[in-house]
């Protein structure tokens, strides 16, 4: 699992998140504004993505989402019953809580993947590889390596166009140290 996030960025992020947007299910908007109420509680949920694979897990959803409203999972068992959630967490307050929330674009949203961590229990076929990570790695310098050349050959096309030797010499030059870089 990824560091740990600190209660204060959930709070802030939970608060963020019932400002913005309306859940399927009254009762889930209960649940985030009693886990508001309780640091202690706040302290063992972890924010993650499939959070059906974990021990312990709810799963909200907005009204702008495509996913199921609600759903609670506890070892083998799964429920659609949110009092039954709120009751396990009032029973069980030391033990981890998964969340998942389902909204649009959570997963380019700074907010959510400020307080996102890795599911521990992600099955291993689902996970990204080291060397899967390295390869889209060197994909997006290799991207921007060719987008950055791509515009310095434009402006110094423009420059030429303009008359600007300054210029031109100088987008030239620039050119030349990444062409220098990519070697």
């Amino acid at each position: 699992m990824t560091a740990m996030v600190p209660v204060a960025a959930k709070k802030d992020f939970v608060r963020w998140f019932l400002k913005r947007y309306k859940l399927k299910r009254r009762e889930c908007v209960w649940i985030l504004n009693y886990l508001l109420s309780q640091e202690h509680l706040l302290e063992n949920v972890h924010f993650t993505d499939e959070a059906h694979y974990c021990p312990r897990a709810m799963v909200m959803s907005t009204t702008d989402s495509d996913s199921i409203p609600f759903r609670f999972y506890k070892g083998n068992l799964m429920t659609a019953d949110a009092e039954k959630s709120f009751h396990d967490l009032r029973l069980h307050p030391d033990d981890k809580m998964y969340i998942q929330l389902n909204f649009p674009n959570n997963h380019t949203c700074p907010q959510y993947a400020s307080v996102r961590e890795e599911n521990p229990f992600l099955p291993t076929y689902l996970q990204v590889s080291e060397r899967d990570k390295q390869i889209a790695e060197q994909l997006l310098e290799e991207s921007i390596s060719k987008m950055t050349a791509a515009n310095l050959m434009k402006r110094v096309d423009e420059a030429l166009d303009a008359n600007n030797k300054e210029l031109f010499i100088t987008l030239s030059d620039m050119l030349k140290d990444l062409e220098v870089l990519k070697e």
